[in-house]
């Protein structure tokens, strides 16, 4: 059996191959989720990738983003690169290295893994009328809270999370983390991207409590 036909035979029910081919998946922010997310892409199968960030791997990264001890130093971008080209090395990989500036040609698929609601306002404001499919992921100690928006209604919802800076807790959102809650994020947040490849109405706003057992779902 040839290893990369058969690759995908276990989801192929789950993840059709005929719309995902096609896509350009954007992912801004590759740390704590968002690095997840780039690798769980590339495993999904995902053809085209854009990463976008600014910063360098950091000892902590290692502890709560995944990065390996060998990339310490190195742009996140430049690592994550490697990293999603290790699973697949046909995978084309676009590297940003910059923050996400208004002007920046993106793909249909956006994943948005950044700090702060300040820069989430910023990249909305920007590409809200030009991807198909947006996905926010947020994360403050073992609470998860993801969001989605495909189509008015839930564009429309997506526009009431987006508080003022002033308004937001003090920190960062992954100011506490764990690796397991960020690859947990990444994979409700690839789960939204399936159910919209079938057609299948997605959760506008889902939060998840690790340590209470609770989900709440939108």
């Amino acid at each position: 059996m040839n290893l990369i036909s058969d690759r995908f035979v276990r989801q192929s029910e789950l993840v059709p191959m005929d719309k995902l081919k096609p896509l350009t998946v954007t992912v801004i922010g590759v740390g704590a989720i968002g690095r997840q997310v780039a690798l769980q892409m590339a495993a999904l199968g995902v053809r085209r990738l854009q990463l976008i960030d600014f910063d360098q791997v950091e000892p902590t990264n290692i502890t709560t983003q995944g990065y390996l001890a060998a990339d310490l130093g190195r742009d996140k971008v430049e690592a994550t690169a490697c990293a999603v080209q290790a699973i697949d090395a046909s995978l084309e990989v676009e590297q940003v290295i910059d923050r996400f500036r208004p002007g920046l040609v993106t793909g249909e698929v956006v994943f948005v893994c950044v700090d702060s609601i300040s820069s989430r306002s910023a990249i909305w404001r920007s590409l809200q009328h030009q991807c198909a499919f947006w996905c926010d992921g947020r994360m403050r100690g073992e609470v998860l809270r993801i969001l989605t928006a495909t189509d008015s209604k839930s564009r429309d919802h997506y526009d009431t999370t987006l508080f003022t800076q002033a308004e937001a807790q003090t920190g960062a959102c992954t100011s506490r983390s764990t690796i397991y809650t960020a690859s947990i994020a990444a994979g409700l947040m690839l789960h939204q991207f399936t159910r919209w490849l079938r057609s299948i109405v997605t959760d506008c706003d889902m939060t998840l409590n690790l340590l209470a057992g609770e989900t709440t779902v939108s």
